[in-house]
């Protein structure tokens, strides 16, 4: 069963200029998730997919690079249209799909997700926060009821689906155009790997984390 990543780039953002290759922890950001995923047992390719070549002087030797169509970064493009595009081009009978901005997702994460669906277990899986706390939505409340209020530990918790990655089989994408399967695998993450860097601060948050937890100081 052939397993293939595909990492999404564009080298500029809108929201934060040159995201991808900013510095945190020692290496551009766009090291790191490049670095965790050849780690992970049962992938058998990495590629950074990305339209401009100079992106290839800021990954891992052993990721490999595909250069994308021009078009594709266009700021009304989705990233549904992204990975039809590879997907038609890069053939595999499962994929990883990962994103950058999370640089502190772990490698144990990553393969524990992956072999739910080599197993045949499941048939997608995807990264989540859980966060068992009061949650409201739409003027009501979701998991708990006002006239019985529960001990927060009690409480049915929230899974929040993360940047970090979503798995799935060929045909998932294919045939039902999703990147979630019918029978997922919840991968709980931690705060730290669920933190994603979209704007100044998050990245301003994630290099004081990289710094208070000692990430990247031995590699």
């Amino acid at each position: 069963m052939k397993t293939i990543a595909l990492i999404p780039i564009k080298l500029n953002s809108q929201r934060l200029p040159h995201k991808n290759i900013l510095p945190i922890a020692g290496h551009p950001l766009c090291w790191h998730l490049c670095n965790t995923l050849n780690r992970v047992k049962g992938l058998d390719e990495v590629y950074v997919y990305c339209s401009d070549p100079a992106v290839q002087q800021y990954i891992p030797s052993a990721t490999k690079f595909l250069q994308r169509p021009e078009w594709l970064d266009g700021d009304l493009v989705k990233g549904f249209d992204i990975y039809r595009e590879f997907i038609n081009t890069v053939d595999a009978d499962v994929y990883v799909l990962a994103h950058t901005t999370s640089p502190f997702i772990k490698v144990e994460s990553c393969q524990t997700a992956l072999d739910h669906i080599l197993s045949g277990e499941n048939d997608s899986a995807f990264s989540a926060e859980r966060i068992q706390t009061f949650a409201w939505y739409q003027g009501k409340p979701i998991n708990y009821d006002l006239n019985d209020v529960p001990r927060t530990q009690d409480m049915e918790p929230i899974w929040v689906e993360t940047s970090a990655f979503f798995m799935f089989k060929k045909e998932i994408f294919t045939v039902h155009n999703r990147r979630i399967g019918f029978n997922p695998y919840i991968q709980e993450v931690s705060g730290i790997e669920a933190v994603d860097i979209d704007e100044k601060k998050d990245y301003d948050l994630a290099c004081m984390l990289a710094k208070a937890e000692g990430i990247g100081e031995d590699e």
